[in-house]
């Protein structure tokens, strides 16, 4: 469970977001990370025992800093109102399909649950197509899983709105071939953070869609 002076803390440094005012509240800030990285450190636990490669997998690897790259960007506020944290073999640098969840009271994505293989490169995206191709009846039936659906219901509608090369646009199985992220997310609220039920959540949802990541990984190896 997390604490709410950690939302808290969210949510005023989205009200004030700047270096003077997070300097005065560096504080609060080191508060909230570290209540962050316990609850990391449990949801590494709890992952673990549905999936032994995650096994000695810290927490320094998977969470991501506060501090935004604003060199190529329009928003130059300096921080993101945002905790997160990518699971998988490599920690948040691997390229690997992996497990993601955040924290945000403030913004559009707000608190969630998320994984898969997000804007793939043109040559990993072409293999996860392959694959998809080559076992359409296995990838059908990781997306109609019980589970899968209960959770996620479907992939993230990220898609070209036409065939991509060297598919054709006739093909009945087509639409599975237009993603360009193969995706998936579940949304929390803040109070579920606050339950005895929420590690529950994560390794429930992470068994739903352990599947499809290795589905993803497969193609990409």
């Amino acid at each position: 469970m997390l604490n709410p002076s950690t939302f808290k803390f969210l949510k005023d440094l989205h009200k004030h977001n700047d270096r003077e005012w997070f300097e005065k509240n560096k504080g609060r800030y080191e508060v909230a990370k570290e209540d962050f990285h316990q609850f990391t450190e449990k949801v590494l636990t709890e992952l673990s025992k549905v999936d032994k490669r995650l096994a000695g997998l810290e927490v320094k690897n998977c969470v991501y800093r506060i501090y935004r790259d604003v060199r190529f960007s329009k928003d130059k506020t300096p921080y993101k109102t945002s905790f997160s944290a990518s699971v998988n073999e490599g920690g948040r640098k691997s390229d690997n399909a992996g497990f993601y969840f955040q924290i945000d009271p403030v913004s559009d994505w707000g608190c969630i649950i998320a994984g898969g293989k997000w804007m793939p490169d043109a040559p990993k995206l072409k293999a996860i197509r392959q694959e998809i191709e080559y076992h359409k009846d296995e990838f059908k039936k990781i997306r109609g899983g019980k589970g899968f659906k209960k959770w996620f219901g479907a992939l993230e509608d990220q898609k070209l709105k036409s065939a991509p090369k060297g598919y054709d646009k006739n093909d009945p199985d087509i639409e599975l071939y237009k993603y360009t992220s193969y995706i998936v997310s579940f949304g929390l609220e803040e109070k579920d953070y606050y339950s005895k039920t929420i590690l529950k959540k994560f390794t429930d949802s992470y068994k739903a869609m352990l599947p499809l990541l290795d589905f993803l990984n497969r193609a990409d190896a």
